[in-house]
């Protein structure tokens, strides 16, 4: 009998442990699927968005705290994001400031790329900097590309968007990328990084732009918003 109850004893403090660290585990996910940096440290936040994000209500992004949103527009030489327009239109229609995102591929030619941003995205003063997400290396590529030639390819990409906005462009650069070819330290542009809920330093100078959470809820969509925010 004795053993019989200090095994039921057992079963039930496990059976608590694990029903804690459930408990614990929802409420952490929960947690960062609601958390976002504090306005009083970060004022201006904003929201990336795309195809991917579904519909999403302009007006309850604004009236929630963003105050701009990049739409991802273009992607390697061909790939185009066919709720650009649109988000576009409505994101100006709710009063945010609003910006573009290539998708930059080291496999494909910078000009064919640089022609394919260019014919999605509007030459418009009155848009953000462009931004450049290098996420992508070029392991992959079908013929294979040096990391010399990685860095010519994208400046020849950046001289020919940065001819068509009028305005230096942003390098929305993962720690990957970053990794590989350093271009944060080689290339005199304002940084995007990314890292969940703490502040990112993978790159080894200050940012401008940080997504802090890739994975917010809010009223303004069904899918979870990329949410961004302005550097200090």
């Amino acid at each position: 009998m004795a053993r019989r109850s200090s095994s039921r004893w057992r079963l039930r403090v496990i059976g608590a442990g694990l029903l804690l660290a459930l408990l614990a585990a929802g409420w952490g996910w929960w947690t960062i699927r609601h958390w976002r940096p504090p306005v009083a440290s970060f004022p201006v936040q904003g929201i990336e968005v795309g195809s991917v994000d579904g519909a999403v209500d302009w007006k309850a992004a604004k009236a929630i705290g963003a105050g701009f949103a990049y739409l991802d527009a273009s992607a390697s030489a061909f790939a185009r994001d066919p709720a650009f327009a649109r988000n576009l239109d409505e994101a100006r229609a709710a009063k945010l400031q609003v910006g573009a995102v290539h998708t930059y591929d080291p496999c494909q030619p910078a000009e064919r790329q640089a022609a394919n941003f260019m014919t999605v995205v509007p030459r418009d003063k009155t848009m953000l900097p462009p931004a450049i997400d290098l996420d992508l290396v070029a392991d992959n590529c079908p013929v294979k590309v040096s990391d010399a030639a990685v860095e010519s390819e994208l400046m020849t990409f950046l001289n020919q968007i940065e001819t068509h906005t009028g305005k230096p462009t942003i390098l929305k650069i993962s720690n990957q990328f970053e990794k590989r070819y350093h271009m944060a330290r080689k290339l005199d542009r304002n940084l995007w990084l990314t890292r969940l809920r703490f502040e990112p330093d993978y790159a080894g100078r200050p940012w401008t732009l940080w997504t802090a959470n890739t994975y917010v809820d809010t009223e303004a969509s069904a899918a979870p918003l990329r949410w961004v925010v302005v550097g200090r």
